[in-house]
């Protein structure tokens, strides 16, 4: 376990027309890049404070700050792995409740300035204070614990909606969690009733001193609206039901947090405290909660630093080039436009095609603009760093260039062909390819150490995993310099050997050739949605399929047919749904497509099978897949394959990725006789 970064919590006393003002500051010695986060060495830290201020006469009031930029981010997740046991985890519990609990006992008023960042136990020490001011530069503002596997419980069920009500404290602790880990700012939290004062940063501390004064002279006056329960019981069975549809009763917090929420109408502070109490005692030992804080370690620190990548200097990326204009290249220009702000050429074989796409990029550049995303005044100015063209030669300075054509081999090859002799030496060729070998891409070029597969995710805005796959060829430089450069694009990025289907695509296949299998043998399509969704993933297979595209779909499952026939057999009935042209297997109305039902042909007599055999069935075959990627160097580590099917697929923390799942489930050692992860 890695050693605590204590937060430390130190006094000092300040004279005022009301008397001496005590202001804590928690701080643990970093900057802004570690934020503030609670351990025992914090709680102690807590504690040997209040221990002082409560020794100290004649103090009046007391203000609780955080250092520059951050308020507190909670507790310090790297200790849960060694929280295995209920009665250790009580402990942790207990700690924090008693702590915390000296604040709210204290004899005078307590102000929270929040400052910054307030998220999960920093929040609940906000809490426990009787006054909160707060910043509109806090930038993020919530309880993050159930999208972990956890519940906010070192006050944050119990005191939150005592304070703002039910259906405020459900919006934050379950409705937010679940939407994706959504946060609210400082402005947010002040108009739902968190904080009774919005200070702006420039003077924030200096208001929310005299805010403290005027509450002792009696000129400040705290109104705040009584909380409203009436609707509760249909406030706990919405929950209930956006609990249900994201993590699908595989993950007990958000269920508990709803319970204590609505328990917090009759329950003292106390009484609430001790259901808090044995909530932590039961979820932090939990395979869902241990598997939580080891995906936020992986996206928090891991992700951060690529494993594989050689040392070295990048070459520079001072214009950049895409060969294709549609939807993809198009988003990559609005991409590389925003994050690098470089001069970007954009190429197509036809005007029309290249006008659509520039169409595009001033669209979203304009809708960025509209969204505060991107300054107004520079929208002119970027909009001037693309340039359109129909010819190579335009891109003759360019740095590196990267390809979105048609996803088929010959133009690929052909486009590559044609680019290398208008291009420098030096310029970097990234391909966009979902599939097909980096390796035969580059195989006809001069230079073919220049090229790197650069797989993005649709839509490209919105998906943060970038897989960087090596070919045979790829030199370390332009590695190196493709990874620098996803980087700077805000992308998580993944070394992945030059294998089919590289990672997260190759894996999504292996496990829709297994559905499509349980729906040919006979099963119906709901069903099997149904019973594999409730496995934890982001959506029903099929409603996946849909968003994907069937035609993408079976083009890469060809792909991986022609590479592993025994693995990725190629549904008849699949290639009928595509040869149709149909969306997916599913109309407009939610229902199966009666033409759908009507072509695909089962088997006779048909093999019905459990719920619970068909999720078997698919995580055996996951299982299978991610060890003989592993034993093939696809990846370098099972914590990448997390990394890549948490940003790249959407599967949740609770579930730790993929491999930690298959783990605790039993799954790995089915098939393989040992963990992904032995210690764990």
């Amino acid at each position: 376990m890695p050693e605590e970064l204590v937060t430390q919590f130190k006094e000092t006393y300040n004279d005022s027309p009301a008397g001496k003002i005590c202001i804590v500051t928690m701080d643990n010695g970093e900057d802004y890049r570690k934020p503030n986060s609670f351990g025992l060495g914090g709680m102690a830290s807590l504690n040997a404070c209040m221990d002082r201020v409560e020794a100290e006469p004649d103090v009046k009031a007391l203000i609780l700050t955080g250092k520059p930029f951050i308020f507190g981010a909670g507790a310090d997740l790297t200790m849960v792995p060694e929280v295995k046991t209920r009665e250790l985890a009580l402990e942790v519990a207990q700690t924090g409740h008693a702590a915390f609990k000296r604040i709210i006992d204290l004899p005078y008023p307590t102000v929270g300035a929040i400052n910054g960042v307030a998220l999960g136990g920093g929040l609940e020490i906000a809490l426990a204070c009787d006054y909160r001011t707060i910043s509109p530069g806090a930038a993020a503002v919530g309880f993050p614990e159930c999208f972990l596997g956890l519940i906010p419980g070192w006050g944050g069920t119990t005191l939150l909606p005592k304070l703002v009500g039910p259906e405020k404290a459900l919006q934050i602790i379950i409705h937010n969690a679940l939407n994706n880990n959504r946060m609210i700012n400082g402005k947010k939290a002040f108009e739902l009733g968190i904080a009774d004062r919005l200070f702006e940063p420039v003077d924030f501390l200096d208001k929310t001193f005299e805010f403290t004064v005027g509450i002792l002279q009696g000129t400040e006056k705290v109104e705040r609206t009584e909380p409203d329960w009436s609707n509760l019981d249909a406030l706990v069975e919405q929950a209930r039901a956006v609990a249900d549809s994201k993590v699908h009763g595989n993950s007990k917090a958000p269920y508990i947090a709803i319970d204590n929420i609505a328990a917090a109408k009759d329950n003292t502070i106390e009484e609430g405290f001790a259901l808090e109490d044995e909530a932590l005692a039961t979820l932090i030992p939990s395979p869902p909660m241990q598997a939580g804080a080891y995906a936020f370690d992986l996206t928090q620190r891991r992700a951060k630093k690529p494993v594989g990548v050689p040392e070295g200097a990048p070459l520079p990326v001072r214009k950049v080039g895409i060969l294709g204009a549609g939807l993809m290249g198009s988003q990559l220009a609005v991409l590389f436009l925003r994050r690098m702000k470089v001069p970007v050429v954009i190429k197509d074989i036809k005007q029309e095609f290249v006008d659509k796409g520039m169409g595009y990029v001033e669209q979203e550049i304009n809708r960025q603009a509209e969204k505060g995303r991107i300054d107004k005044d520079s929208v002119p100015w970027l909009l001037n760093l693309v340039e359109p063209t129909l010819d190579y030669a335009d891109m003759a300075d360019c740095d590196f260039v990267i390809e979105a054509v048609l996803e088929e081999m010959p133009i690929k090859k052909k486009v590559y062909g044609e680019l290398e002799e208008h291009v420098s030496e030096t310029c970097i060729l990234a391909t966009n390819t979902s599939s097909l070998s980096v390796t035969e891409m580059a195989s006809d070029l001069k230079h073919p150490e220049r090229v790197v597969g650069f797989h993005f995710f649709n839509p490209v805005a919105a998906m943060p995993l970038l897989e960087i796959v090596k070919a045979e060829k790829t030199s370390d430089p332009a590695l190196i310099t493709a990874f620098d450069t996803g980087r700077k694009l805000g992308k998580r990025c993944v070394l992945c050997k030059d294998a089919p289907a590289f990672i997260v695509n190759r894996l999504l296949l292996r496990s829709m050739v297994e559905t499509l299998k349980l729906v040919d043998e006979g099963n119906d399509f709901k069903e099997v949605d149904d019973a594999l969704w409730a496995m934890g993933g982001p959506m029903p297979p099929f409603v996946l399929m849909a968003l994907v595209g069937p035609a993408i779909a079976l083009h890469t499952n060809e792909t991986l047919a022609d590479a592993f026939p025994d693995r990725y057999v190629v549904s008849e009935n699949f290639k009928e749904l595509v040869a149709r042209k149909k969306s997916g297997v599913y109309g407009p109305d939610g229902q199966v497509d009666p033409e759908v039902r009507e072509f695909w042909k089962q088997a006779d007599p048909p093999k019905k099978i459990e719920a619970q055999e068909m999720r078997d069935r698919v995580s055996e075959a996951l299982a299978d897949e991610c060890w003989r990627m592993l034993d093939d160097g696809v990846v370098g580590a099972p914590e990448e394959i997390d990394i890549c099917m948490i940003f790249g697929a959407g599967y949740p923390f609770y579930m730790g990725g993929l491999t930690r799942y298959l783990d605790y489930a039993g799954y790995s050692e089915k098939v393989k006789g040992k963990k992904f992860h032995p210690d764990a």
